[in-house]
């Protein structure tokens, strides 16, 4: 068997990132073969991480990959144990990495199929063993969760500063600033859906019904009160669908009509806060 010095667990250390006794351990087991010796360390992480599979990952962040030039457009829920892992360099890579993996292969369905695809920034890797590399690093369990594909241009936005939401917006024409600037608008001001044929209609019955019998109690007469319910109705609308509010950037306007104005069909979007079902 070969004989590992000193300067190859110092190389091997400085390649993995790993504990120096682990890496000394690993080499010495592995006969010098740096491949078999960081196939036993992943092995070994993937133990100590199926032990802690039952920790809490409350921290993280939305992946994304999107833009009006990309023929698809993705968002992955990336959890992690605290916020400090949150906002470190290769967790959002990896994220982000999740995310382009997702929007180039529209066959995945699970997260397992997700994992085993070739990394897009570290070549020779799956997905699955640049994750499981990082916890044998960080120590921290990860853990893919929500995520979503969209056909054609899409914009986004994530919102990391106190609540972290992500968006994933699918549209038409304008540009990728003006398309995130209308993620922004849902982040800020939570529309519960995209139109008013989204929402549920015997909700708006039932806010229908309100508004008349208020209607009469100011001693409306009934010949009105139909016409005043549907212009009150408008206000209903504009708190809970994302066209008809107004646009956080310009109030004279609705979002609809700001896309309009801007050549621009929004047809669809998802609106995620981390942790939230």
């Amino acid at each position: 068997m070969p004989e590992v010095t000193a300067a190859d667990v110092k190389k091997f250390r400085e390649k993995t990132g790993l504990p120096l006794m682990d890496c000394k351990a690993a080499l010495s087991e592995a006969g010098g073969d740096e491949g078999k010796a960081i196939e036993l360390l992943r092995k070994r992480g993937q133990a100590i991480s199926e032990k802690r599979g039952d920790r809490e990952t409350a921290f993280g962040r939305f992946g994304l990959w999107c833009g009006q030039d990309k023929s698809a457009g993705a968002i992955v829920e990336f959890k992690c144990e605290s916020a400090p892992v949150a906002g470190n360099d290769e967790f959002i890579q990896l994220a982000n990495d999740l995310a382009r993996s997702l929007a180039e292969n529209p066959k995945v369905q699970t997260v397992e199929e997700l994992l085993a695809l070739p990394s897009p920034s570290k070549a020779g890797q799956t997905l699955g063993e640049v994750k499981d590399d990082m916890f044998n690093r960080i120590r921290e369990v990860f853990n893919v969760g929500r995520f979503a594909r969209f056909e054609g241009g899409t914009g986004g936005y994530s919102h990391n500063s106190g609540t972290v939401a992500g968006v994933l917006l699918s549209v038409e024409g304008g540009t990728d600033d003006l398309a995130k600037d209308i993620c922004m608008q849902i982040v800020a001001m939570r529309p519960a859906a995209l139109s008013r044929d989204e929402i549920d209609p015997e909700l708006v019955n039932k806010e229908r019904e309100i508004l008349s019998e208020a209607a009469r109690k100011e001693g409306k007469p009934e010949s009105i009160i139909e016409k005043m319910v549907e212009g009150r109705l408008r206000n209903f609308f504009a708190e809970r669908v994302l066209l008809d509010q107004p646009y956080v950037k310009d109030d004279k306007k609705s979002v609809g009509q700001f896309a309009k104005d801007n050549g621009m069909v929004v047809k669809k979007y998802v609106h995620w806060v981390l942790g939230e079902k």
